[in-house]
């Protein structure tokens, strides 16, 4: 049986939200994983066959703990993982596209293969009280990260990927 491994990193509650939506559908095609980036290693990355990556904006960044999670599994992992699909959310108070390059950069690093575009969901959070206020997403913000879910999952048990 296949495996998605959906890594995580949430501060204020909307990464975790897109990533639990992902899975939650992803889950109806394919063994589903879903672990916070500080709880992943290599030994996740190894065990899946593909991959969604779900992070905050920080800063016009991914967020640190995301990093980490790369800094730590990427040399562990390279070469391993080469053309396994992966795709990428991220949860943004702005644009998030630099966010969503660097995620990108790193998975060119690791020989993946995107199948989908980034998926950025913009809270349009600018204050400092809107950006470290906990995030409650509608149904309608999460149904595309449940369609890309399933879509990722449909693909590796399907053998598409």
């Amino acid at each position: 049986m296949t495996q998605l491994l959906i890594v995580y990193h949430s501060r204020t509650g909307g990464s975790l939200q897109m990533a639990q939506a992902a899975a939650d559908a992803a889950g109806q095609e394919c063994e589903t994983v879903l672990k916070s980036a500080q709880d992943t290693g290599p030994d996740d990355l190894l065990a899946a066959d593909g991959y969604i990556f779900c992070a905050p904006e920080n800063l016009a960044a991914i967020s640190g703990v995301m990093k980490d999670f790369f800094d730590r599994c990427y040399y562990p992992v390279l070469g391993e993982l080469n053309g396994r699909p992966y795709a990428q959310m991220i949860c943004a108070g702005s644009d998030g596209q630099n966010a969503a390059r660097q995620t990108a950069r790193i998975a060119t690093g690791w020989r993946l293969r995107e199948v989908q575009e980034p998926l950025i969901l913009c809270t349009h959070a600018q204050t400092p009280e809107a950006i470290l206020a906990p995030k409650s997403l509608t149904e309608a913000e999460l149904a595309p990260c449940r369609d890309l879910g399933a879509a990722i999952g449909a693909g590796l048990s399907l053998g598409v990927f």
